[in-house]
């Protein structure tokens, strides 16, 4: 079974308090039992969000406990516990099929944590959130696409750049990466258009001892493999 959304997971919160009867529960102990109760497997219980670090669904309990405490259904007692409250009491005779963020904005604490809310409907349209992730994991989510979107720009910008640029960058890609120190005195630039042979000369320590030759290949059609490289290497080195 996947991971329930946050807001699947404040109504059987809520009734695990409730079973309480006013005594105090630890959100580690609501976590067993809530992933007991929707038959979560291992991976699922510890797989991390995005940024790592922190298991997704334990991070969901938690939002969930804060979404309802923020709406005066439950309180805290002290660090990681908490009971339900009277009104939290109430919500449960109710019987109600479901809680989420709908639900609880009838409470006026909740809309004020809130703050100014957006459309849900125009938000889940335009694919601006998930639903179905706590805030923590729409900004990784926002953060992702945004990296995904930058990285699809620069690929686009290198297709487009001169032979000459592109070379360039390559070596001061490897510079970068710690071979001969700086710019100046670890690597230069070689080739010419359509040479065929080196582009760049890397020096591997700063003592100069050991070179590594480099060959710049940009294809847009299929990636650059060991053979074109190979060859590249064996016309060279046999001259």
């Amino acid at each position: 079974m996947s991971i329930p959304d946050y807001e699947t997971l404040m109504l059987p919160l809520l009734r695990i308090a409730g079973k309480a009867d006013g005594r105090e529960v630890s959100v580690v102990t609501a976590v067993e039992i809530l992933a007991d109760q929707f038959k979560l497997s291992e991976s699922d219980r510890r797989e991390l969000l995005p940024s790592g670090g922190t298991f997704k669904f334990s991070s969901r309990v938690s939002w969930a406990r804060t979404y309802l405490q923020k709406a005066g259904l439950l309180e805290a007692v002290r660090r990681g516990h908490f009971r339900i409250t009277e009104r939290g009491r109430s919500i449960l005779r109710g019987k109600p099929p479901r809680i989420d963020g709908e639900l609880l904005s009838q409470f006026k604490e909740f809309r004020e944590f809130q703050g100014k809310k957006r459309d849900r409907r125009i938000e889940a349209a335009n694919g601006s959130t998930d639903l179905a992730e706590t805030p923590i994991e729409s900004l990784a989510s926002q953060y992702e696409r945004l990296r995904e979107a930058l990285a699809s720009e620069l690929l686009e910008g290198l297709k487009k750049s001169s032979p000459q640029f592109f070379e360039r960058l390559v070596v001061l890609l490897l510079v970068r990466m710690g071979y001969g120190g700086s710019l100046k005195d670890a690597g230069k630039a070689v080739g010419r258009r359509g040479d065929g042979g080196i582009d760049g000369v890397i020096r591997e320590d700063k003592l100069g001892l050991d070179n590594i030759y480099v060959q710049a290949k940009r294809w847009n059609d299929k990636p650059v493999g060991a053979p074109d490289i190979g060859s590249v290497c064996r016309s060279t080195f046999q001259e």
